[in-house]
């Protein structure tokens, strides 16, 4: 009987091409996702630069409790699990519905040319988005404020306001991301057997029926894997739009914890605590896509493991 080790040896040996394949991606998560795991210990130490990470002193849960009982805790927590949440429920279903539209349109022309336009924006990058927002709803230029001023209005000062930076930042995201996102979505549509379609049509089922009872069941697997994968990073908002749209006057709602991470790792030089909170955010996004993925293989049977 070959012991398994001997036996996985002897199919890597066989299949070694395959495996070299796999070689290259490996080396990237050693050298930059596992690698920099290193340095996470100094969230549990008073690091000082001139003495290394290994002769700082060790301070255990110290900044830990530092931010559970900082007085802007719950703001931050606050603002994070909200701009989070909203995103969640009006940006996760946008690529759902997209997809079955266009899944559903019989001009091919037009299908394509939707698709380039709504793809486009995916490719725009985040410096320049914050850029376009800038000059569209500046209140002495922005178009957005001359249509306001030509029904009467007074000009909103959208980049400044506290209450418009959420709104302003979960339209921007859908409009960037909605079309790119419905790729998958699209081939996971066209994997539907044409068949049901024929018979759900032969029984006098309506479009809108076909759609509710063959291709949502259809592409239900694929939208559970990737809520999992949305609610395990629930915590981890894109830091740079953010900060590209973050001002003093915006503060208050704008201030998130990838954000508070850098305004005390870099501006403030505090590496162990910003580390801390980092690490603190992190072990919040394992925690839900651990759970989030049990209570849908219990739903569902459907789960990334």
């Amino acid at each position: 009987m070959i012991k398994p080790s001997r036996k996985t040896w002897s199919r890597m040996k066989r299949d070694y091409e395959l495996y070299l394949f796999l070689l290259p991606i490996i080396i990237v998560y050693l050298v930059f996702k596992y690698y920099p795991m290193y340095g996470v210990q100094i969230a549990f130490k008073d690091f000082s630069p001139s003495r290394g990470i290994w002769g700082s002193e060790w301070v255990g849960f110290q900044h830990f409790i530092d931010f559970f009982d900082s007085y802007n805790f719950w703001t931050i927590m606050n603002n994070t699990l909200t701009l989070s949440f909203l995103s969640l429920i009006f940006s996760f279903p946008a690529p759902i519905i997209i997809a079955i539209m266009l899944n559903q349109m019989l001009g091919k022309r037009y299908k394509k040319f939707i698709q380039t336009v709504i793809y486009a924006p995916h490719f725009i990058s985040t410096v320049v988005l914050v850029g376009m927002l800038h000059v569209f709803l500046s209140p002495n230029s922005g178009i957005v404020n001359h249509f306001i001023a030509w029904l009467g209005g007074e000009p909103i000062l959208f980049m400044a306001n506290e209450g418009w930076f959420r709104p302003l930042y979960i339209l921007s995201g859908i409009w960037q991301e909605t079309g790119f996102s419905t790729i998958i979505y699209l081939a996971a549509l066209a994997g539907v057997n044409p068949e049901l379609h024929e018979a759900a049509t032969m029984d006098g089922a309506s479009k809108w029926k076909r759609v509710w009872n063959v291709d949502i069941p259809s592409i239900l697997p694929t939208i559970v894997i990737l809520l999992i994968l949305a609610l395990g990073n629930i915590m981890s908002i894109g830091f740079e739009k953010a900060f590209l749209m973050q001002s003093d006057l915006n503060y208050a709602t704008s201030n998130i914890i990838p954000t508070y991470v850098y305004e005390m790792g870099i501006q403030k030089a505090q590496y162990s605590f910003s580390t801390a909170v980092g690490l603190f955010n992190s072990m919040i996004n394992i925690v839900l896509i651990v759970t989030v993925n049990r209570v849908a293989k219990k739903m569902t049977e459907t789960s990334l493991w």
